[in-house]
């Protein structure tokens, strides 16, 4: 099965995330659980959740992936960002529970001239703060391009935070197409390979969800700034091998690029007539 879908906006509910992505063709979707910028959450309405999951049902809509807010820093040098995200993260992970099974992404954050080695600490003391053995969601973290201090720029960076959390069988990662070649990985040329080395480094069983964007920088350039599908320097015909490669093809793909809901429903059909059924 082919999943594809896109970042929807959450503010009119999960009822109808779940309707505007079938209109466009998605049968999975992300959205940010609370502003990407701010803090507070809506109230959750059980109702609304009901009535999505329902609809996820008859409509044969996989796995979603919440995605948690921009502001988010496990690892910051600030005590208080640190508190604040834990507490965040403890509360978008309480409410995922009402829609159990799917996916909490985040970015691991960015050690702000601490060095690696304590943001990737101060990351994993959060985790072990939140995680709880009976959770049914798997939190993801997001592979990085590498700017300024972020952590998460390399396959080796994740699997420590992996290795050290109490409940590091409770992770798995979302790759980013933009990020991994914005980080040096070459996907275009040599995507095999780096498939290959995510599985020495992390395995494939812990790859859970890919974000599908093309890339506006050259390869290890460590930015990040997304590019329609095929308006990059991935390109289309690499995105397509992305989709159609064994170790992704049954995942969840969700597009973070630059457009509105009539741009994801034409990327979504052009990546459906490339997407190889089986």
């Amino acid at each position: 099965m082919f999943y594809i879908g896109c970042h929807l906006s959450a503010s009119k509910g999960f009822l109808a995330m779940g309707r505007e992505a079938v209109k466009i063709g998605a049968n999975t979707f992300q959205f940010f659980t609370r502003n990407p910028r701010g803090g507070a959450a809506k109230p959750l309405d059980e109702k609304d959740i009901a009535e999505y999951l329902e609809f996820a049902k008859e409509n044969g809509i996989g796995k979603i992936v919440a995605h948690a807010p921009y502001t988010l820093n496990g690892c910051a040098a600030d005590e208080g960002i640190r508190k604040f995200a834990t507490e965040t993260m403890a509360d978008d992970l309480w409410r995922m529970e009402h829609l159990p099974g799917n996916y909490y992404n985040f970015h691991p954050g960015s050690h702000v001239k601490q060095g690696v080695d304590t943001g990737i600490d101060y990351i994993v003391e959060m985790l072990d703060k939140v995680m709880k053995e009976e959770q049914t969601t798997t939190i993801l973290l997001e592979t990085m391009a590498g700017k300024g201090s972020e952590i998460g720029r390399s396959f080796e960076e994740i699997r420590r935070i992996i290795d050290k959390a109490e409940l590091g069988h409770k992770l798995g990662v979302c790759l980013d197409t933009c990020h991994i070649f914005d980080g040096g990985y070459d996907i275009v040329n040599h995507l095999d390979d780096v498939m290959k080395e995510f599985d020495d480094v992390i395995g494939l069983d812990r790859l859970k969800a890919v974000h599908l964007n093309d890339s506006m920088n050259i390869l290890g350039s460590h930015k990040d700034r997304h590019a329609k599908i095929g308006e990059g320097n991935i390109g289309f015909d690499a995105i397509a091998a992305v989709i159609n490669h064994p170790a992704m093809r049954e995942l969840p793909f969700n597009l973070e690029t630059p457009n509105e809901l009539d741009g994801y429903a034409r990327e979504i059909e052009m990546l459906k007539k490339a997407y190889k059924y089986q």
